[in-house]
């Protein structure tokens, strides 16, 4: 695909006007409180995969509603002292995995924390965490409109609270020094976002070509799933479009990029048809911190991958150092 969006000069000066719901940060302090209602009760169960230089922990903690979710914890096996943790957060349709597939951040020497997403892990990594919520009267088949028609019922207040709740759990583990960065690409960079806004203890946020950014204008300049899943469900429901964009006020990265204040480091791709630059840079024109990002102009959604954990890993090592 060419290039598509805005050129990269205007992109650069992109900042739309949010859509801001009056009650955006009691809406989140009220759901964070419920949350926390119920007990943590982080578990770290020591599993062995054959890796001798990474100590290996099955992960349960309680999220939203107290449901049960999984993840994994890799921290190097050789260490004198507590370490700074990365909380990952996974991309669209894929779970935790196997922690052999989580090797990044361990090997550089940081504790790492990857959290399952409830009710994904049937595209590429498995997942172990069911989302026992009801998914409202009707959806697109997907995440994106579960729940679409409320705010109390959307699918990622759920794993929003889940996301904040898993950097609480990591907090608690007396590896952890208390140094807290956030990551992940697409769905996992918008998750990122949310949790950089929402949990004072985030030092740092990595939000790769962060996906559930600028929703509206997201929908009316891709076809490309998933948020082509938004748009199907307006084409059947014309008379609920407000309705919808109401809803996903309350987890637009856009709005958490506002109320962020960590050091952060987006990247993009400006032929990405998934995540179109320009929602990237919404959100990064919004983010309210120090910020920095990487534009990568003939990638699309893969956003440079290794090249961009290169990025990255210099950005962690040079705030940790």
């Amino acid at each position: 695909m060419a290039h598509f969006d805005l050129p990269l000069d205007a992109l650069r000066d992109y900042r739309p006007e949010r859509e801001e719901p009056s009650d955006f940060d009691g809406f989140w302090q009220r759901t964070l409180a419920e949350a926390r209602d119920a007990p943590l009760s982080p578990v770290f169960v020591p599993v062995d995969v054959g890796l001798r230089s990474v100590e290996t922990f099955d992960v349960t903690f309680n999220g939203w509603g107290g449901h049960p979710i999984k993840g994994w914890f890799l921290l190097p096996r050789h260490r004198s002292e507590p370490l700074p943790c990365v909380v990952e957060f996974v991309g669209y349709g894929g779970g935790r995995g196997f922690p052999t597939d989580w090797l990044l951040w361990s090997a550089a020497g940081y504790a790492h924390l990857v959290m399952d997403t409830r009710g994904q892990g049937s595209v590429s990594l498995k997942g172990d965490t069911p989302d026992p919520a009801p998914a409202g009267p009707r959806q697109v088949p997907g995440f994106l409109t579960r729940g679409v028609l409320d705010p109390e019922t959307h699918y990622y207040r759920r794993v929003f609270t889940d996301a904040v709740r898993a950097v609480e759990a990591v907090l608690r583990h007396p590896a952890v020094d208390g140094r807290i960065a956030v990551t992940g690409g697409s769905q996992g960079g918008g998750i990122a976002l949310a949790a950089g806004a929402l949990v004072p203890e985030v030092d740092a946020v990595l939000a790769d070509v962060p996906f559930l950014c600028h929703y509206r204008r997201a929908i009316e300049i891709t076809d490309a799933a998933p948020y082509q899943q938004i748009a199907s469900y307006c084409l059947a429901h014309p008379d609920q479009v407000e309705r919808v964009f109401t809803t996903l006020a309350y987890v637009d990265g856009v709005n958490f990029a506002a109320r962020a204040g960590a050091p952060a480091l987006f990247s993009v791709g400006l032929m990405d048809e998934i995540s179109p630059p320009s929602t990237v840079f919404a959100a990064y024109n919004h983010y309210r911190g120090p910020k920095e990002i990487r534009v990568w102009r003939y990638n699309r959604h893969d956003g440079a991958v290794a090249f961009h954990r290169l990025e990255k890993l210099t950005f962690l090592r040079t705030r940790w150092n």
